[in-house]
Formats: structure tokens, sequence, C-alpha cells
């Protein structure tokens, strides 16, 4: 099988950057994603294709891995078979953790059967939008999540049911080789188990000695009251599943809040701007503002003037990780006809009589 070029199925160049590389990931995955090609197999599958690309590439590590492999490739096949040259979703993280990771014994062997290291699962992180209401008051939203699961047919190990992974023969466990004369040798990763101690000479019909398979969960997130944009809930448990008896990783998923055509949130609290008449500013008023919750009459004092703000006290959002609600500002804005009717004109020439003065004649005194 040819292995495929994370950076073509991405669509970047190999120097991009990380955040290209996100963007490009989320502009496809968006695109491809099952929810919105229903029955779509193809789709589906350059879908797991996008994101295996990305679980290698998102990883700084891995990325550094994966580009000294297809510099240099060491081997045809990567420790689990993935067809990937000297690499695989593991990457070389997986070869240096075992590699240390061994208990060696005596003349440089293994102090017994080699035993891989434990592996805690990669975090995952998923997007999700929600409408301005439901982040006020909470709501529980469906979500589905590229990720792995471990195989069911080997559970994990890699290799067909009924046989087990067996002591590299070529560097008798120890995950890696040396050559050299004399003093000076150079040791490198074993090029039959790269690394690992272990090979597997039956690899699993299901995952091809990967011991997971690529996979799609479903959830129903609980989004708490009071989240706003960019917040990130976590899922404990709910990452990718760890290798080698390791703690499965976290889930995080990031709220996009739509807009409202009201309030504008402003950390805790939330702001809404009040038009007032040209009356209602001079002479004062009581009016009716908008709540999270319906609305309230809001006394405004004679001689408002436009910029001014009230603020209801915890009456706002709910203030998340916090105690209590935030508060609603009150920014009132002067609300002036475009163009005035002769009555109107007559109104302010008599209320222009009555006023006091230039306003402007204290920016000429010196």
């Amino acid at each position: 099988m040819a292995a495929q070029d994370h950076y073509k199925v991405l669509g970047v160049e190999r120097k991009a950057s990380q955040e290209e590389i996100k963007k490009a990931y989320r502009k496809l995955a968006r695109k491809y994603h099952p929810d919105k090609n229903p029955g779509d197999a193809k789709a589906e599958a350059r879908f797991k294709q996008i994101s295996t690309a990305h679980d290698v590439l998102g990883d700084a590590d891995k990325r550094k891995a994966y580009d000294r492999a297809l510099a240099n490739p060491f081997s045809q096949a990567g420790r689990g078979g993935t067809g990937q040259p000297g690499f695989d979703t593991g990457g070389f993280g997986d070869i240096l953790s075992d590699l240390f990771g061994q208990t060696r014994g005596r003349a440089g062997g293994s102090a017994g059967a080699p035993r891989a290291r434990a592996e805690r699962g990669r975090d995952l992180e998923a997007e999700v939008s929600i409408g301005f209401e439901q982040a006020i008051a909470g709501a529980q939203v469906p979500i589905s999540v590229p990720t792995y699961e471990r195989c069911p047919t080997c559970a994990g190990t890699g290799a067909r049911p009924g046989t087990s992974p067996i002591v590299c023969p070529r560097c008798n466990g120890r995950g890696i080789e040396s050559e050299g004369q004399g003093l000076f040798s150079i040791s490198q990763p074993c090029s039959r188990c790269h690394g690992a101690g272990t090979v597997i000479e039956d690899p699993c019909p299901t995952c091809k000695g990967e011991g997971r398979k690529r996979t799609v969960k479903r959830y129903r997130v609980n989004v708490p009251a009071g989240v706003r944009e960019g917040s990130r809930i976590r899922l404990a448990g709910k990452g990718e599943p760890g290798r080698n008896g390791g703690q499965d990783g976290d889930l995080y998923v990031v709220t996009h809040v739509q807009e409202s055509p009201v309030f504008t949130r402003k950390g805790d609290n939330v702001e809404v701007e009040v038009p007032l008449t040209l009356p209602e500013a001079l002479r004062g008023a009581e009016i009716e503002v908008p709540t999270l919750d319906g609305r309230k009459t809001l006394r405004v004092p004679s001689g408002t003037r436009p910029g001014s703000v009230q603020r209801l006290r915890g009456e706002g959002p709910k203030r998340l990780g916090k105690a209590g609600r935030g508060d609603i500002h009150y920014r009132f804005t002067l609300d002036l006809p475009d163009k005035l009717t002769a009555e109107q004109e007559a109104a302010v020439d008599d209320l222009a009589k009555v006023l006091n003065g230039n306003p402007r004649a204290r920016l000429f005194i010196r």
C-alpha cells in the first residue's frame, strides 16, 4: 500500500506553521464531516484520511519524527505495519519512550521480556456552535468527534487473537542496535522493531497491527450556563485511548456563540444600547428595558447625556467558575430624526430661544 503524504492530504507546504496546519484541517474537516455528508462513504474515508494527517502534523513531536522519516526512511513499514516509511501513527515518540523506558539487564541485554511502556492517550479538541440564549441558559448539544478506539479484535495488542508480540530477534529486546569498531560505536533504533523491543509476526487482520482503528464517536455535551465565545469544556477520559494500559486522554469542547441582536457580551457582563428621545434625555423618564429573563422599568434621570451608563446588578449572565451572576450595563444614546418636519422645526426653534446661550463659547476663552 502506498504511503500517503500528510502534507498533501491537508494541502499545505512542508514548511507550513502549526496554525496553518490547524486552519487547513478545520476547513477540510468541516467540508467532509460525516454529519454534513450522511451516507457518503467517500466523504467518510476522506474525513478519516484528513484526521489521520492532522493527528501526525498537528502534534509538534510527531511532526518532527515524520519529517525525519520522510528525509531518511530506515524501513518501509512502521512497527505496526502502517505502510508509511519508517513511521506509524505512534511516531518516533513511542520509539524513544520505549527505548529509554526499558529495564536493561546484564551485558546490555534486557532483564526479561520487554514490556511496552504505558502511554497516555492524546487530548482531543472539538468545536460546537450555540445560540446566545443557549450560552446564557445552558444547553445539551450533540457533537461528533473523529478519534481512535481500541481494536475489538485484538484488544489493542496489534497481534492476531491467540498470538502475542515476540522478542525482537535482531536486538534481543533492547530496541537499539550498535555499529562501530573499537571504542566508538553508533546506536540507533533497531531496524527490525524500530525501538519497541518486540515484533508482531502475525498482525491482527482488523487493525493491521496498529492495535486501534479510526472511528467517529458521538456525544451529547452539557454546555453550562454562562459560556462565552472560546470557552473550553473538559470531558475527562473522552480523548484518544491510552496505549499499553495508559490513561485515556481528555476531550476539550470549544464553544462558538452566535451574536445577539440586543446584548453584547463584555466579560462577565452584558451591555445593551438604549436609545432615548431628546425630551426623555432632557426631562428624564421611566422606560422599559430588556433583561436576560424578560423586561424591567428603568428610571432615566433628567439631563442624561449620550454615552452614560446605568447598571443593573446581578441580572447578567452566570459567572463560569464563580459565584453569582454578572451585571447588565445600559448605555444611553440619543435618537434624533434624520429629517425634521415643519412642525418639528418650529418646535426646535422655540426650544433654541429658551436654552442657555452658546455651549461652544468656552472653547474660545484664553
